[in-house]
C-alpha cells in the first residue's frame, strides 16, 4: 500500500488541530421568529403522538387522514378534535413526520386538541376524483349521492367511534379553500360538530376567485388554480406547491406578452388543465356556475358558527360577507357571528396584522382573531367560559379601532349618493347646468391600466391599500374628488355604482375605485421626520376598495349584449362592503377606469360571444365617456353611519 504524499499528510493535520469555528463557516444566528418556530415544533413532536389513516366514506372511497393525539389524552382525560379539509396537502406524510404547526396559534397546541387533517376527495394521498368546489346534491337519494357535506359527515362519523379518547365534541375550521369545505361540513351537522369557523370561505365561485362582475381574475386563476386541473391517475404525496414558472419577474408584461387568453393552452397548458377548459367553456353565469354557489345549500346547520374575513383579501371578500348573510338568514336561532378585520387573504393567522402596504393599523389585529377564536373553540368543545362576543366585531379601518354592532350591515345607517360633478368634483349634490355634462378618456387594450405599481408575476397582496398616485395620473383614469371634509365621515357596508357611459367599441369595462385621500401635510410630520429619512404621505391616494364589472353584464350576467356605439347606458353594480372612516381634512376620491391589469383580463373592446375565445384583431382602441348631467348622472351610493353627536 502506498503512502500519502507528505503535503497531503501536512495539510490534513493542520485542518485536523484547527478550532472548530475555523474548520467551517459559521452558521448565521437564528432569528426571534426561527428561534420561537424551532420551539414550537419540538413542543408538538414531544407532545402528540400522529396516526395516519384512510377513513372510508360511504361510497367506499377512502379518504387519507392524518391525526394527532395528546400524549396526555386518556379515559379520564379526553379531548375535542378540531378538523380541517383540505385540497392542497396534509404533508408532512409517514407517521414519524410532524407538522411543525397544528392549530392557528401556538396557544391551541398548548390547550390541548386532537387536530384531524384530511386530503380531500381525489386530491393528493385521498381516493376517488376531485372536483373545483363540487356542486352540493340537495336529494340524496342512496350511498352514490356524495358531496363536500357527506365526506364531513361521514369522517366526524368515524372519527368519534375510532380515535380512542375524543370527548365526542367536535370543531371545522379552514381559511380559503379549506374555508369551503368548512362551510360544507356545516350543512345538515353531524350531532358532533358544535362548532366551525369558515374563514375567507368561497361562497360562489363565480364572484370568488374566478371573477369580479364577470371580469375574469386573470392573475390569481392562471397562476394558482390552474394547478387543480392536471391529471392524477393515482394517490400521490406532495410536499410543495408547485408554481407556474413565468420567466421573469415582471407579471404586467408577461400576460401583456401572451395576448390574447385563445394563447394560454397552446402556449402553457398543452390541454392538460382541465380547469381552464371549464373556465373557457362557461364564460357566462350558467349552470355550470350557478352548481358551484353554496349559499342557498347553508341550511339546517346547528353548530356554532364564526365566519372571519379581510377587509383587504383579494382573493375572497365577497365569501364570509355572503356566508354570514346566508347563515343568518336560513338557520335562525344558530349562534352566528362575523369577524371582518384589516387583513389580506388569511392575514390574521399568517401575520401580525400590524400594517399592511403603506397602512399602519396602530397594533398588531391579529392577536384579537386569535384569542377571540380560541375562546369560541373552547367554549363550544370544551365547556369553557362563554365568550362576551357581539354579533359582528369588524375593524373600523381610517380609524383603525374595533367596533361591536348587533348586526351588520350596522343598523341605523343613512343611505347617500356621491354625484361626479364638473372639473372632477364630487359631492353629495346631483350634478346641474347643461351643455359639457361628460368626460371621456381613451382606452387602449394594448396599453392598459396596471391595478399595481409592484412588479410582481403572481398578484399583489398589498393592492388594496396602495397609493394610486400611479393610475391617478395617466390619462386613461378619470378623477372625481371631494373638498377637504370638514368633519369624519364613516361608510359601512355594501357600496353601489350607477353609472351612465358610451363607448365607441361594442364591449367595455368598468372599474370603479373608492380612495382616501391625505392633506398635503399630515398631522404631526415635522422637519425631523424629513430628516430622518421617513416617508412623508402627505397627499398619497390610499385605495379603500376597487371593483371592475364587464359591461356586457350590465342586465344579465348569463346573457351578456353589446353596448351601441355612443349610446349612452346605464350600468348599475355593488361593490363589496368596507367599513371605512375618511378622517377631518381629507378628501374622498374616486377614479374611474376601464383595465385594471393583470388582475383582471383586457376586455377587447369589439364584442364577442366569448372572450376567452378573442384574437388579436378583436382588440381595439376605444374611447368612453361617463355622463353627469342632471338626466344622466352618475354616482357612488354609499352607506353612512352617523356620528355619536349628529
Amino acid at each position: 500500500m502506498s503512502s500519502l504524499p507528505r503535503s497531503l499528510v501536512a495539510l490534513a493535520l493542520i485542518a485536523f488541530a484547527l478550532p472548530a469555528w475555523a474548520q467551517a463557516p459559521a452558521k448565521p444566528p437564528k432569528s426571534p421568529k426561527e428561534e420561537q418556530a424551532e420551539q414550537r415544533a419540538e413542543y408538538i413532536r414531544s407532545r402528540y403522538s400522529k396516526f395516519e389513516y384512510r377513513i372510508p366514506m360511504r361510497d367506499g372511497v377512502r379518504l387519507f387522514t392524518s391525526v394527532y393525539v395528546p400524549n396526555e389524552a386518556s379515559a379520564g382525560k379526553r379531548y375535542p378534535i378540531l378538523f380541517t379539509r383540505t385540497p392542497y396537502t396534509v404533508a408532512p406524510y409517514g407517521a414519524e413526520r410532524y407538522k411543525r404547526a397544528l392549530g392557528p396559534s401556538e396557544a391551541y397546541e398548548k390547550e390541548g386538541f386532537i387536530f384531524v387533517f384530511q386530503d380531500v376527495r381525489g386530491r393528493n394521498m385521498s381516493e376517488g376524483t376531485f372536483m373545483d368546489v363540487r356542486p352540493q346534491v340537495a336529494t340524496k337519494r342512496g350511498p352514490k349521492d356524495i358531496d363536500e357535506s357527506t365526506d364531513a359527515y361521514d369522517t366526524i362519523q368515524w372519527l368519534v367511534k375510532n380515535v380512542p379518547n375524543n370527548n365526542n365534541r367536535v370543531g371545522m375550521y379552514g381559511i380559503s379553500y379549506p374555508g369551503f369545505y368548512t362551510s360544507a361540513g356545516a350543512i345538515d351537522s353531524h350531532p358532533a360538530l358544535k362548532a366551525v369557523s369558515p374563514q375567507a370561505p368561497i361562497a360562489d365561485w363565480f364572484w370568488d376567485d374566478m371573477h369580479r362582475h364577470g371580469a375574469f381574475n386573470l392573475a390569481l386563476a392562471f397562476n394558482f388554480f390552474s394547478g387543480f386541473g392536471k391529471p392524477r391517475p393515482q394517490p400521490i404525496a406532495p410536499e410543495d406547491w408547485e408554481h407556474f414558472e413565468h420567466g421573469t419577474p415582471d407579471g404586467y408584461q408577461f400576460f401583456l406578452e401572451m395576448g390574447p387568453l385563445s394563447n394560454a393552452d397552446a402556449r402553457y397548458f398543452k390541454g392538460d388543465i382541465a380547469f381552464w377548459k371549464d373556465v373557457v367553456a362557461h364564460p357566462n353565469y350558467d349552470a355550470f356556475w350557478k352548481a358551484r354557489s353554496i349559499l342557498p345549500h347553508l341550511r339546517n346547520i346547528k353548530a356554532a358558527v364564526m365566519v372571519v374575513g379581510g377587509w383587504y383579501d383579494t382573493e375572497d371578500l365577497y365569501g364570509p360577507l355572503h356566508t354570514y348573510a346566508a347563515i343568518e338568514k336560513q338557520n335562525p336561532g344558530t349562534q352566528n357571528m362575523l369577524v371582518m378585520g384589516p387583513w389580506p387573504h388569511g392575514g390574521w393567522q399568517r401575520t401580525e396584522g400590524l400594517s399592511l402596504g403603506d397602512v399602519d393599523f396602530g397594533f398588531p389585529t391579529s392577536n384579537t382573531y386569535l384569542e377571540l377564536s380560541l375562546a369560541f373553540f373552547k367554549h363550544h368543545l370544551k365547556e369553557g367560559p362563554k365568550p362576551a362576543l357581539p354579533e359582528a366585531l369588524v375593524f373600523e379601518t381610517g380609524a383603525n379601532r374595533w367596533r361591536g354592532f348587533e348586526s351588520w350591515p350596522p343598523k341605523g345607517v343613512r343611505e347617500e349618493k356621491l354625484y361626479f360633478q364638473p372639473k372632477g368634483g364630487l359631492a353629495f349634490k346631483p350634478p346641474t347646468g347643461t351643455g359639457h355634462l361628460f368626460d371621456e378618456y381613451p382606452s387602449d387594450p394594448s396599453r392598459p391600466v396596471p391595478y399595481t405599481a409592484e412588479i410582481t408575476p403572481g398578484w399583489a397582496k398589498n393592492y388594496m391599500t396602495e397609493d394610486q398616485r400611479f393610475a391617478s395620473r395617466r390619462p386613461d383614469v378619470l378623477v372625481f374628488q371631494t373638498e377637504p371634509l370638514e368633519k369624519d365621515l364613516t361608510l359601512a357596508g355594501p357600496l353601489e355604482a350607477e353609472l351612465w357611459v358610451s363607448t365607441t367599441g361594442t364591449d367595455a369595462d368598468w372599474v370603479v375605485k373608492l380612495v382616501d385621500v391625505n392633506p398635503g401635510k399630515m398631522p404631526g410630520w415635522t422637519r425631523a421626520d424629513d430628516e430622518a429619512g421617513k416617508r412623508n404621505q402627505g397627499s398619497q391616494q390610499t385605495l379603500v376598495r376597487g371593483e371592475p364589472f364587464r359591461g356586457r353584464f350590465r342586465e344579465s350576467y348569463s346573457e351578456p349584449k353589446p353596448f351601441k356605439p355612443g349610446e349612452p347606458t346605464k350600468v348599475r353594480f355593488v361593490i363589496n362592503d368596507v367599513f371605512h372612516t375618511f378622517q377631518r381634512g381629507h378628501r374622498v376620491m374616486i377614479q374611474v377606469q376601464s383595465s385594471w391589469f393583470p388582475f383582471i383580463d383586457r376586455n377587447p373592446q369589439t364584442y364577442v360571444p366569448n372572450i376567452f375565445e378573442a384574437k388579436e384583431e378583436d382588440f381595439v382602441r376605444a374611447t368612453h365617456r361617463v355622463y353627469r348631467s342632471p338626466a344622466n348622472p352618475s354616482f357612488l351610493k354609499v352607506n353612512v353611519l352617523p356620528s355619536a353627536d349628529e
